[in-house]
């Protein structure tokens, strides 16, 4: 596999040049050049970190390894170029290689427990295993799309994203792939499953998508980042980790929902009725700032059981969350950032228990 792009002295040290080389690697090697990078930059196999916490281990190849998946302290498989698929039961002393029955690249693998995994890859590859890797089923992904992630929560339910913001979601084991939208066309290099119906998925240019209902709806999440999102893990449904190119984290307590404070322009007493406000800037690009209240419910002592507001387009299609927790009473303020959305008509409605309001706001860019 051969790159043409060939930089000069000075654009080797340049941030910029950097940028524009990777932008101009083909998509169908994307991950290989990840990793090549990585393998050429941060892991020489000719130097050594004695002062390091991390221990070299012999893996027994020399291609590139792109994932991998443990389920206890010593049974763990990884994949890679070619098909490589390498696997240890004593906490990586030996890594055995295994027949993947592929020579396309594998970026992805997921694993629920010592016996039962998944491994994705390029032109939508798909190989199972219930024996712990002894043998790898072929399975029809029904894209040729690459597959950049898995995530299984369990032995049967598992989801896998790729190129052009593919989603491909099984429930029986990977006996059928169904199709889901995600409501972008950016690349979705990672993903990751809490549980059978919340999880997150990650790409190009910062994208962020969230579902809570198995991929029914995947909602855009505001990552603050134009760089391209490569890995993701939560540990529950709220506080997970996201990370990418120029060593980009994200953190999030709070299932990625945009943080909310309280009004600073409130006074002390609780407001006596819900409340809506309407979004300044409005037109607004591409941030715009959203006030409300919640009045006091004696019946919860202050509480709201759930308050949410969310944004839609046109069609009703909800397109960012706001807030979805549980709220004292008082007087609070979030910003809506609209970054890679395009120019049109939104609605924010806000719900707290029997109150519902819908305001209109305008996106120019």
């Amino acid at each position: 596999m051969k790159f043409t792009h060939t930089l000069s002295h000075y654009e080797r040290n340049s941030h910029m040049a950097y940028i524009k080389y990777v932008q101009g690697v083909p998509m169908k090697n994307m991950f290989r050049f990840l990793a090549l990078l990585l393998a050429t930059v941060l892991i020489s196999p000719s130097q050594s970190y004695p002062q390091s916490g991390w221990i070299s281990q012999t893996s027994g190849t020399t291609n590139p390894l792109f994932a991998v998946s443990f389920t206890d302290a010593n049974t763990g498989t990884v994949v890679g170029e070619i098909g490589t698929i390498l696997r240890t039961t004593n906490g990586g002393a030996t890594w055995v290689s295994q027949t993947s029955g592929t020579t396309n690249h594998l970026f992805g693998v997921s694993f629920t427990d010592a016996n039962t995994g998944t491994a994705v890859g390029d032109g939508g590859t798909i190989r199972r295993t219930t024996n712990g890797g002894a043998t790898w089923e072929s399975q029809t992904s029904g894209t040729t799309q690459q597959l950049g992630g898995v995530s299984f929560t369990d032995a049967n339910t598992g989801t896998a994203v790729g190129g052009s913001g593919t989603i491909r979601r099984t429930t029986n084991g990977g006996a059928i792939w169904v199709s889901q939208s995600s409501g972008t066309t950016n690349f979705l290099f990672g993903v990751s499953f809490t549980d059978a119906n919340t999880g997150t998925a990650v790409g190009f240019g910062g994208t962020i998508r969230r579902t809570t209902n198995g991929g029914a709806t995947w909602v855009s999440q505001t990552s603050g980042t134009a760089n391209w999102l490569l890995g993701v893990s939560f540990t529950d449904a709220n506080t997970g980790t996201a990370v990418g190119l120029n060593g980009t984290i994200l953190r999030t307590t709070t299932g990625g929902v945009t943080s909310v404070q309280e009004d600073p322009r409130a006074d002390s007493k609780l407001p006596e009725n819900f409340a809506l406000e309407q979004n300044y800037p409005n037109p607004f690009n591409p941030t715009t700032e959203i006030r409300f209240q919640i009045a006091e419910v004696r019946s919860q002592r202050s509480e709201v059981s759930h308050l949410s507001l969310k944004v839609y387009d046109l069609l009703g299609r909800e397109v960012a969350t706001l807030v979805n927790e549980e709220m004292k009473a008082g007087s609070y303020e979030t910003t809506f950032d609209a970054t890679g959305m395009a120019s049109g008509v939104y609605f924010y409605r806000l719900q707290a228990g029997q109150f519902v309001q819908t305001k209109k706001l305008l996106l120019l860019r």
